[in-house]
C-alpha cells in the first residue's frame, strides 16, 4: 500500500549502505535518509506497516546489520511496537532498561550505561558476537548477561525511552518516535481533574519531569513519528474469578511446584484534588509498586458480570517521580495496602493465592483471556467457594470507611453533566473520515505533547431512559410488556471508536438488566465488513450470551438469485416468531443456513436462561424498522473493511489522475447501503466508528507458508488435533480488477488489483497486500462478503477484469492450524498453504510435513502468469484462451448486478459521451490543483522578493 512512500524513504539507502557508495558519486553530499528532511506522521498501525517495509527495503540495499531505535515516553507503546515488528521480522530487541547502572530512578538519564550499549551495537555492526546485560528488578541489580550472535541478528531494535539520544543516533539506520497511548491518557486525566489552573508545560514538568528536557528534544530527530491513539480496551480483556481461600492448605498442592512465582506489591489509590467527599473510585488513580518499578492505571476500570470480574489491559510503567508529581499537584493517597501473591500457570490460565494485609485474608484468584475457559477450569478444579465480585479497594472501604479530605476540593472549571443528558434533535449519518481536518487549537501544541482539546479523551456519558416521566416506573410491573414498551433507551449524544463503543455497549446491557426484565435483546447492524460480527462476539464473550446471525434467516429461493443484501431475502415471519418466543421466555428453534449449499440444513433449539438473560442479533438489516421495534438496544457499526475499499478505490482513481469524492464512490460501489441500510443506522442508541484497517493492523496478521511439494493426506492428519479436526471443500474463481492507466511496469501485480472471489455463488473481497518475510507471507486474515452490485459498481467505475484463476481447495483445520490444498486450473500440481496466527506453530507444521526448502512467497497470479509463454499473452498479460471465459464472467456480473434497483451501469453503457465528460472533469480537477499549487508558490516567491528588496533598501 505504501510502496511508493517506502521507496522515497530509502531511495538512497541507510546509514551503512550510503557510506559504502563510491566517493565520486554526486550523492555524497546528500543525507543518508530522505526521512531526515521528510518525517512521516502516522498512526500506530500505519507506523508498524511502514517500519516493517522500510526495514525490508533497507536490508536489501545494504550489507550488514540494520539498526532501529524506537524511543518515546513511558506508556506510549514503543515496546508493543518493537515486539510486533520482531514477531514479523524475526529480529533482536535490546531493551534499554537492561543497561541501568543504578537502582534509583527508572527513567533517570544518568542511570543508563550508554557506553555498554554503544559497545554492543558497534560489535554487532562490525559482525562480532556480543553480550548484553540482564537487569533483575526484584534484586535491583544486574544478574548476568545474554549472548547475541551477529549472524543471527540481521536487524536489531533498541527499545527505550532514550533510544533516540544523541549518543545513539549515529548508530541507528531508522529512528522511530512513539507518543500518545496511556501516556497521553494520564495527561488528559490530570488536565480534566486539575482544570485550567495549570499550564500544559507545568503539568508535563510535574508528572514527567524528564520529558521536556531529556526526551522530547530527541523525538524530533525521528524519521517515522507515530501517534498512538490506544486507550484501555476490553477487546483483549482479562476474566477473573475470585473467592476466599477458606482452607489454604487444601489448595497448597497447586503452589508447591517449582514454577510457582512469588511477588510482593504495594498498591495505592490516589484521589484527585477536585474530588468530593463521596467515594467515586472510578475517578481515582491506581499505582502499583513492585520492587523499584511503578505501574499506573486510571481508575477502577472493570466490568462485573455474574461471577466474573472483567478488566482491560490498561496498566503501564511510570517513574517514581511521576508519583511524586501527582502528589505535588494535590492528589491524595487515600488507600494503601500490601498484596503478597503466589501464582502458577495452568495452560493459558493463571491461578494465584493473594494475601491482603489490611484485610488479613487470603483469596484464590483464577485469571484468563477467555471467559468460558476460565469458568470451565474453575469447575474442573472443584473450587466451590462463594465467588466475590468486589475489588480489594471496595472491601477495604466497606470495612474502614472512606477517608475524608485533608483540604477542600478545588472548584472545577468545566462541567460535563449537561452533555450527558442532552437529547438528539435529529439523527445524523455516521461515516468514517480518514482525512482529519485540524482546527486552529490543534496546531498550537507540538506533536509530542498532550492531545489537543479536540483529541482529549471525552468523559463517557451514562445510559438513561428517554422517558422523562420516570416516576411512573414504579406503578408498572417491571416484568410486564407495558414496561418494556414504554421504557426506551435514550441514544448516546455522539459516535465512539470501537474500544469506547464496546465498553458502552456492555454497560448498556447491564443498565437494561438492572432496570428492565430479562431477556435483553440486542441488535447490531452495519454494512458488510464494518466489524459488527466481531463486535457481537466480543460482547458475547464478556457477558456470556449467544449470538444469532441474520444470515441464518436467508430464504433459499432469494439466495439463488445472489440477493444477499436484499431485505426481502430474510425470512422475517420466522425471525419475528423467534424474537417473540425469546421475549416470553419460551424455547424457540433458530434456523441454520448452509451458505455453501444455499439451503437450510437444520434448526437448533435456543432458550435464554434467567442466569444469562441476553441475546445478540447481528446482520446488515438488524436495525431495520421491522426488526428493531422488537429489540431493546440498537447498535450501529460503520467503517472497517467497508471503508477500506472506498479508500482503496479513491487511491486507485487518484493514481490515474481522476479524483473522486468518497460519496461518489459510495453511491456506485455500495448503492444498497446508502439507499436501504444507512437510513436505519442513524436511529441507533449507540453509534460506533471502526477505524480498523485490515492491511495495516498487526492484530489481523495471518502467517502463511506456501509450497507445491506433494504431501500425503495421512501426514496432514497426523499434525492436526484429531478431536477438533474438520474438513471442507471449496470451488472458487478469483477475478482480478484493475483500473486502466495504473502504473504496472509492463506486468500485472496483485497489489495493483482488487481481488474478488466467487465461491459457491457468493462474492467476497480478498484484502491482499501482504508482507513477505523469509519463507512467510504475512497477510490480513480478513475477507468480507460483498454483493454482486458492488462488483458491478467497480466495473462501472472503470475497473477492468485483467485475469482470473479457477481452483478447488481442500481445507483441513483444527482451530489453530489451517492447511489448504489448492488445485489450480492449468497448474500441473497442487499447492499447499499452512495458515495460522502463531508463527512458530505454522513453522512447526511445515517442518513436520518436511516442506523446508520448498517454500515460495509468490502469489497464485504471479505463478500462473509466469507459466504462460509471452506469445500467448494479450496486451494485459492474460492468456488468450482465458479472455473468452473472463468476458463471460464479466457479462454475467453486470447482468446480475444490473437487476438491482440502484444499478447505475445503464447510463454508462448507453452513451459514450459520459466517458468523455468524466475525462474532461478529471482534467479540470488536475488543472485546478496545479493552479492552487502555482498560486502558493508565486505567493512565497513574491514575498521573498519583497522581503529581500526591503532588506537591501534598509542596508542602503
Amino acid at each position: 500500500m505504501d510502496d511508493e512512500v517506502v521507496q522515497r524513504v530509502f531511495q538512497e539507502g541507510g546509514r551503512d549502505y550510503f557510506q559504502q557508495q563510491p566517493s565520486t558519486s554526486t550523492s555524497t553530499s546528500s543525507s543518508s535518509s530522505i526521512l531526515q528532511s521528510l518525517p512521516l506522521h502516522v498512526s500506530f498501525d500505519h507506523g508498524y506497516y511502514l517500519l516493517v517495509k522500510s526495514i525490508q527495503e533497507l536490508r536489501e540495499k545494504k550489507e550488514g546489520l540494520v539498526t532501529v531505535g524506537i524511543g518515546g515516553p513511558s506508556g506510549s507503546g514503543k515496546t508493543s511496537l518493537a515486539e510486533k515488528v520482531a514477531s514479523v521480522i524475526g529480529c533482536t530487541v535490546i531493551p534499554m532498561e537492561n543497561y541501568r547502572g543504578g537502582t534509583d530512578e527508572g527513567t533517570d538519564l544518568d542511570s543508563i550505561d550508554f557506553d555498554a550499549l554503544i559497545r554492543n551495537l558497534e560489535d554487532l555492526t562490525e559482525g562480532k558476537d556480543t553480550k548484553i546485560p540482564v537487569f533483575d528488578f526484584h534484586q535491583k541489580k544486574r544478574v548476568g548477561s545474554k549472548a547475541i550472535k551477529s549472524a543471527m541478528s540481521g536487524v536489531v531494535i533498541v527499545d527505550g525511552t532514550y533510544a533516540l539520544h544523541a549518543k545513539l543516533r549515529s548508530l541507528l539506520d531508522i529512528r522511530v518516535a512513539v507518543v500518545g497511548g496511556v501516556h497521553f491518557s494520564l495527561l488528559s486525566k490530570v488536565r480534566y481533574d486539575i482544570g485550567d489552573s495549570c499550564s500544559l508545560d507545568y503539568l508535563i514538568d510535574s508528572i514527567f519531569p524528564l520529558f521536556r528536557k531529556h526526551i522530547e528534544p530527541d523525538l524530533h530527530h525521528a524519521q517515522i513519528r507515530i501517534n498512538n491513539s490506544f486507550v484501555s480496551s476490553f477487546r483483549e480483556a482479562i476474566y477473573k474469578l475470585k473467592c476466599r481461600s477458606e482452607s489454604p492448605d487444601g489448595q497448597s498442592t497447586f503452589f508447591l511446584k517449582d514454577e510457582a512465582q512469588t511477588d510482593n506489591f504495594i498498591e495505592m489509590y490516589l484521589r484527585p484534588p477536585s474530588a468530593n467527599e463521596e467515594a467515586r473510585i472510578n475517578d481515582w488513580i491506581k499505582v502499583r509498586q513492585s520492587g523499584i518499578r511503578y505501574y499506573l492505571s486510571l481508575g477502577d476500570q472493570r466490568i462485573v458480570d455474574k461471577n466474573f470480574i472483567i478488566r482491560p489491559k490498561a496498566e503501564f510503567e511510570v517513574g517514581r517521580m511521576t508519583l511524586g508529581g501527582l502528589l505535588a499537584l494535590g492528589y491524595n493517597v487515600v488507600v494503601s495496602y500490601k498484596r503478597a501473591s503466589t501464582s502458577v500457570n495452568i495452560g493459558s490460565l493463571s491461578l494465584s493465592l493473594e494475601t491482603i494485609d489490611t484485610l488479613g485474608e487470603t483469596f484464590l484468584v483464577l485469571r484468563g483471556t477467555d471467559r468460558k475457559t476460565v469458568g470451565a477450569e474453575a469447575l474442573r478444579m472443584g473450587i466451590t467457594g462463594q465467588w466475590l465480585t468486589k475489588s480489594y479497594l471496595e472491601m477495604i472501604l466497606e470495612r474502614k470507611g472512606v477517608p475524608r479530605l485533608n483540604t477542600p476540593p478545588l472548584v472545577s472549571a468545566t462541567s460535563v453533566s449537561h452533555n450527558q443528558e442532552k437529547d438528539i434533535a435529529a439523527p445524523k449519518p455516521i461515516r468514517t473520515t480518514p482525512n482529519l481536518v485540524y482546527q486552529l487549537e490543534d496546531l498550537a501544541q507540538p506533536w509530542t505533547r498532550s492531545p489537543t482539546k479536540s483529541k482529549m479523551e471525552p468523559v463517557l456519558p451514562t445510559w438513561h431512559f428517554a422517558s422523562s416521566d420516570r416516576s411512573h416506573g414504579g406503578s408498572v410491573a417491571t416484568g410486564s410488556s407495558a414496561f418494556r414498551d414504554t421504557m426506551k433507551l435514550a441514544p448516546m449524544p455522539d459516535s465512539y471508536d470501537l474500544d469506547r463503543g464496546l465498553l458502552l455497549a456492555v454497560q448498556g446491557i447491564q443498565f437494561l438488566l438492572e432496570n428492565k426484565s430479562v431477556p435483553v435483546i440486542v441488535g447490531i447492524g452495519g454494512p458488510s465488513g464494518s466489524g459488527k460480527t466481531s463486535l457481537a462476539h466480543k460482547m458475547a464473550n464478556i457477558v456470556g450470551c449467544e449470538v444469532v446471525s441474520l444470515e441464518s434467516y436467508f430464504r433459499p429461493e432469494q439466495v439463488k438469485d445472489f440477493k444477499y443484501d436484499d431485505f426481502n431475502s430474510l425470512d422475517l415471519p420466522l425471525l419475528s416468531k423467534n424474537i417473540g418466543d425469546i421475549k416470553h421466555g419460551r424455547k424457540t428453534k433458530i434456523p441454520v443456513f448452509n451458505l455453501e449449499t444455499g439451503s437450510r440444513s437444520c434448526f437448533k433449539e435456543l432458550e435464554i436462561s434467567e442466569d444469562c438473560g441476553v441475546i445478540i442479533f447481528e446482520g446488515v438489516y438488524a436495525l431495520h424498522p421491522e426488526i428493531r421495534k422488537s429489540l431493546d438496544l440498537w447498535i450501529a457499526v460503520v467503517g472497517g473493511v467497508h471503508s477500506h475499499l472506498i479508500s482503496r478505490v479513491q487511491r486507485d482513481k487518484s493514481r490515474v489522475g481522476c479524483f473522486m469524492s468518497q460519496n461518489e464512490i459510495m453511491m456506485t460501489v455500495f448503492p444498497i447501503f446508502q439507499q436501504h441500510i444507512e437510513l436505519h443506522l442513524v436511529h441507533a442508541h449507540l453509534k460506533i466508528r471502526n477505524d480498523f484497517d485490515p492491511v495495516l493492523s498487526p492484530e489481523s496478521s495471518l502467517f502463511v507458508l506456501k509450497s507445491n511439494k506433494q504431501v500425503a493426506y495421512q501426514d496432514i492428519l497426523n499434525i492436526l488435533d484429531s478431536v477438533k479436526f474438520c474438513s471442507s471443500v471449496q470451488n472458487f474463481i478469483d477475478i482480478y480488477l484493475r483500473l486502466p492507466g495504473t502504473p504496472a511496469n509492463g506486468h500485472i501485480a496483485e497489489s495493483d488489483c482488487v481481488r474478488v472471489r466467487i465461491c459457491e455463488g457468493r462474492f467476497a473481497l480478498l484484502i491482499r497486500e501482504p508482507i513477505r518475510e523469509g519463507n512467510f507471507i504475512i497477510q490480513p486474515k480478513v475477507d468480507f462478503d460483498i454483493s454482486i452490485s458492488t462488483v458491478s459498481g467497480l466495473l462501472n467505475l472503470g475497473y477492468q477484469a485483467v485475469a482470473y484463476i479457477e481452483a478447488s481447495a481442500l481445507i483441513y483445520q483444527d482451530g489453530k492450524i489451517l492447511i489448504e490444498v489448492d488445485h489450480l486450473q492449468d497448474a500441473p500440481s497442487p499447492y499447499l498453504q499452512i495458515k495460522g496466527v502463531n508463527k512458530e506453530a505454522v513453522a512447526a507444521a511445515g517442518s513436520a510435513l518436511k516442506l523446508d526448502g520448498s517454500y515460495t512467497t509468490k502469489s497464485y497470479l504471479q505463478i500462473i502468469l509466469e507459466r504462460l509463454p509471452l506469445v500467448e499473452r494479450s496486451y494485459s498479460g492474460i492468456h488468450t484462451h482465458q479472455a473468452a471465459r473472463l468476458q463471460e464472467l464479466v457479462e454475467s456480473i453486470q447482468s446480475q448486478g444490473g437487476s438491482t434497483p440502484s444499478e447505475s451501469s445503464q447510463s454508462r453503457e448507453v452513451s459514450p459521451m459520459d466517458g468523455i465528460i468524466e475525462d474532461m472533469q478529471c482534467r479540470i480537477r488536475r488543472l485546478e490543483r496545479w493552479h492552487t499549487i502555482n498560486t502558493v508558490l508565486w505567493t512565497f516567491l513574491m514575498s521573498a522578493l519583497i522581503g529581500y528588496s526591503l532588506y537591501q533598501r534598509k542596508r542602503q
